[in-house]
């Protein structure tokens, strides 16, 4: 591409307000920033495939959190797969595929010291925002790191058919855990957690109280319980918990809109049960992504581990993708392919 025919402008999803309670449409707009041409260390980058994730919802508030809140009238950001139009950084050059954090647009100018470049020919571009990606990643370090899941161990996930959660269940049996339950909100994606992801049990947390489906599930209580949802499966987790039990805080999609909190109310569980609560941050624990490599590639190589992909298309609809995605009505990872 020559210099005269480098785009000079880019489509961008931009905050206009900050969501009160359940995003809506009108908090937000698609529109045309200027494209600065890209300086030493810098590349330009055409957006190939955009990331929409949970944790998104909670940067659109202003509330404490781990991470800055996106700026009102500000273009939104997150992971991305693009291809290089342009280097002015050694060791990238024009056509290479690189994850970046400038998402939520069709072009982007990004440093490369932020910008990984990945091999097509290894795995679907895809996959590096998914299963071989961040979601990927914090399943993997919440399991082995801080669940520390043992041979024979009960372990139960929430939200387990979505990105995160799909992934970790099948890690833990990988690691040798002994039954395997899931969660999930539609009877589609309960059968898929059997019969693909092989969960040992699975259950619609809107057919009955989770407490009571648990019990069920594991009439012997969990060893580990790997939480993505927060509130009443969180309470009915800390019920349910055997001696010297690990609770992996992953995500708590169910309170991202400051709804109506539910639980936990009985924490008490964890002092008689000598059990911890653990929380991490990704980014922290990155010593493990050549072991996350390693394993997990190998699982996808081998045909052990399985995954799935819910792909809208085109920059207009990344908005109706995310607000799809908060609703549940993804099966694994949503993507956004431009």
């Amino acid at each position: 591409m020559s210099e005269q025919t480098l785009p000079t402008t880019a489509r961008a999803w931009h905050l206009d307000a900050r969501p009160n309670g359940r995003p809506v449409p009108s908090d937000f707009s698609l529109r045309e920033i200027d494209l600065p041409a890209p300086g030493p260390g810098q590349l330009l980058v055409t957006n190939e495939y955009l990331s929409v994730d949970p944790y998104m919802r909670g940067r659109m508030s202003d509330k404490k959190s781990y991470i800055e809140p996106y700026e009102v009238g500000a273009p939104l950001d997150g992971a991305a797969v693009g291809r290089v139009l342009v280097s002015r950084a050694e060791g990238f050059a024009p056509g290479d595929h690189v994850v970046h954090v400038l998402g939520w647009r069709d072009h982007a100018v990004v440093d490369a010291a932020g910008a990984q470049k990945v091999d097509p020919a290894l795995a679907p571009l895809t996959a590096y925002l998914g299963v071989l990606g961040v979601t990927g990643l914090t399943a993997y370090i919440g399991l082995e790191r801080f669940a520390k899941v043992k041979d024979g161990d009960t372990v139960f996930v929430s939200g387990a058919a979505g990105a995160v959660g799909s992934v970790a269940g099948q890690i833990a049996r990988l690691k040798g855990a002994g039954r395997v339950i899931g969660s999930a909100g539609s009877d589609e994606k309960v059968k898929l957690l059997t019969e693909e992801y092989g969960y040992d049990a699975a259950f619609n947390y809107r057919n009955g109280p989770v407490a009571e489906q648990l019990a069920l599930a594991a009439p012997d209580g969990i060893d580990v319980f790997f939480d993505n949802v927060g509130g009443e499966h969180l309470e009915a987790a800390i019920g349910a918990l055997r001696l010297h039990a690990r609770i992996v805080l992953s995500g708590m999609v169910s309170q991202y809109n400051d709804e109506k909190v539910v639980g936990p109310r009985n924490l008490w569980n964890l002092a008689v049960t000598r059990s911890d609560i653990l929380s991490f941050m990704f980014s922290e624990e990155l010593d493990l992504q050549p072991d996350f490599v390693r394993e997990v590639g190998g699982w996808l190589a081998e045909g052990r581990l399985h995954h799935r992909e819910t792909v809208r298309h085109g920059l207009d609809g990344a908005l109706d993708a995310f607000l799809a995605l908060m609703r549940g009505e993804n099966v694994g990872k949503m993507i956004v392919k431009l």
